[in-house]
């Protein structure tokens, strides 16, 4: 079990965000705000992480952060599950990989990347033939998917093991870890849920059973890297559907998960149907909102069953005050920011410093959900893509051009929501 230091704070810190949080391993991430992953689709069109993605993170190095989690870094090329993707399956890019993580780490931030498998979330154009735990499609999305190829057991084990090789070659480059993608209906969390996972082999049919996917990556994982590195996850709080991976099972989840020895817990919610992590949802009530951690009740029921688990929360965080007070109360140790940083790059150190006491980034409702998702989806990642190329974000451009830049450059296919953070 993990033995993280966690200070003494109170509400009325009003420097809880400034304290230094010592994971188990002994990494020693200098505050409380952390990047969550944005996928950033600037990778060369070999898959390899080039100059663009390399100035986006330039762009970030100084601005205060304690924690930088990268964007989607996939385990398998024949599996893209966006356009841009970086894929890590050996030593081919290694420079590249070495160069990204000294980046990060120039201005004092702990580098983590995230791993992942797309599954059946891979879109046509880009994987033809995407594989899932059971041919189950996804539903309500105009075709841009096709019907997933249920895996075979060994084909299982054999992303198993893409997982740990991935993690081993990025913490060889100097990443200070690695961060699972569970939430959002990629692989592990279609392993997950009993609506995408219909097998009744022995990864399938039971709670226990549908877990042994994630189980058997965190071990390969951490028989990779070894002790020293962190090994975190981001897990769904729950699918936000009927029938779905529920918030009951998703604690069982995480209490195997942390007898397994994870460094870190990030909580996040939803998938592509039901997309809670964006904040333009209609389930989500409006006093969640208003709170602006969309999650943090069920990160509350994680810390009273399992108080020595690091925990990180991402989803709506957007004043300095509602993060104190997340930090402050107990319920969590790091708060994520992800959409306001591709428009405010320099919000975090802000925050910190007492030069603003709040992000201005509002999710973008029309009362229309396509068109929500949409400008959702494009706004961020264009800002990003500007910043790539070395200029500054533009966020009052009308979000008709951010959607024409977009689908030029990705195509109508890759309109998708639920993949750029939060």
């Amino acid at each position: 079990m993990p033995n993280a230091t966690r200070p003494t704070l109170t509400a009325s810190d009003v420097d809880a965000l400034s304290q230094p949080f010592t994971l188990r391993d002994g990494i020693v991430i200098k505050n409380r705000l952390a990047k969550g992953a944005l996928s950033e689709s600037l990778a060369r069109r070999d898959h390899t992480p080039g100059t663009r993605i390399k100035n986006l993170y330039r762009r970030w190095a100084d601005n205060g952060l304690g924690l930088v989690i990268t964007g989607n870094v996939m385990v398998d090329r024949r599996a893209i599950g966006e356009p841009g993707n970086v894929v890590v399956e050996d030593d081919r890019a290694f420079d590249d990989l070495v160069e990204w993580a000294q980046i990060i780490n120039s201005g004092g931030a702990t580098a983590w990347a995230q791993i992942n498998h797309p599954g059946r979330q891979a879109p046509r154009t880009l994987t033809p033939q995407p594989v899932a735990p059971s041919a189950v499609a996804l539903t309500g999305t105009a075709g841009m998917f096709a019907e997933p190829r249920e895996l075979t057991h060994d084909e299982i084990e054999d992303i198993i093991r893409r997982f740990a090789t991935t993690a081993g070659v990025l913490v060889r480059a100097g990443f200070d870890g690695v961060q699972i993608h569970g939430a959002h209906g990629y692989l592990v969390s279609q392993f997950l849920s009993p609506l995408a996972n219909h097998r009744t082999d022995a990864w399938g049919g039971t709670p226990e059973k549908r877990r042994r996917f994630v189980i058997e990556i965190v071990r390969a994982i951490r028989a990779e890297i070894g002790p020293d590195a962190a090994l975190a996850i981001k897990l769904n709080s729950a699918d936000f559907q009927r029938g779905g991976f529920s918030e009951d099972e998703s604690l069982e989840v995480v209490r195997a998960l942390a007898a397994e020895g994870i460094d870190l817990l990030e909580i996040s919610g939803g998938t592509y149907s039901s997309a809670a992590m964006l904040g333009v949802d209609p389930s989500l009530k409006e006093s969640t909102r208003r709170r602006e951690a969309y999650f943090l009740d069920y990160a509350e029921r994680v810390r009273a069953e399992l108080p020595d688990l690091p925990l990180m929360l991402t989803g709506g965080f957007r004043s300095v005050e509602s993060m104190n007070d997340a930090i402050a109360s107990g319920a969590v140790d790091l708060v994520g920011l992800g959409r306001p940083l591709a428009v405010e790059p320099d919000v975090p150190g802000q925050l910190l410093d007492g030069t603003i006491t709040r992000s201005t980034v509002t999710p973008k409702r029309s009362g229309i959900k396509v068109i929500d998702n949409l400008t959702e989806l494009t706004a961020y990642t264009v800002q990003m893509w500007r910043m790539a190329d070395g200029r500054e974000p533009a966020p009052r451009r009308h979000p008709a051009i951010n959607v024409v830049q977009y689908l030029v450059r990705n195509g109508i296919d890759s309109v998708r929501v639920g993949r750029r953070g939060l």
